[in-house]
């Protein structure tokens, strides 16, 4: 999974590989302050789109590219920030999918799922990690 931020005016977007599991102690110790809540409520309040959550998480990625930034000087419009499932997330939804979905909804869930896929952004490892800290 990523979060991506994308500025009004930016040419390109700026993505993060995003996996609680492999933040820092400090990091998470950090997001838990900025939040009131712990490790594992952080994580997912982060995937239900709480606002102070994705906010929280967005400054310590900025904050490692850039040591001076502060909490208060990040600020972003909603459409600015977005999570996105990578090709190997989306490939393994669709597995599930395949075997879940209504029989009368199945084919336009896969047909979706298959474009989605075709536009996502590679992971270079592939590698699905739970988006959940437990």
């Amino acid at each position: 999974m990523y979060l991506v931020y994308e500025p009004e005016g930016s040419d390109e977007p700026q993505r993060w590989k995003y996996q609680p599991t492999k933040l820092m102690s400090a990091e998470r110790e950090r997001l838990e302050k900025l939040t009131g809540r712990d490790f594992s409520a952080f994580t997912q309040a982060v995937l239900a789109g709480n606002s102070l959550a994705r906010r929280a998480l967005l400054f310590i990625f900025l904050k490692r590219q850039h040591p001076a930034t502060r909490f208060d000087d990040v600020d972003f419009a909603w459409d600015e920030l977005r999570l996105e499932l990578s090709r190997a997330e989306l490939e393994q939804v669709r597995e599930q999918a395949a075997e879940t979905a209504p029989a009368d909804q199945r084919a336009a869930v896969l047909a979706q799922l298959d474009k989605e896929i075709a536009e996502a952004y590679e992971d270079p490892e592939g590698k699905v990690l739970p988006p959940i800290a437990g």
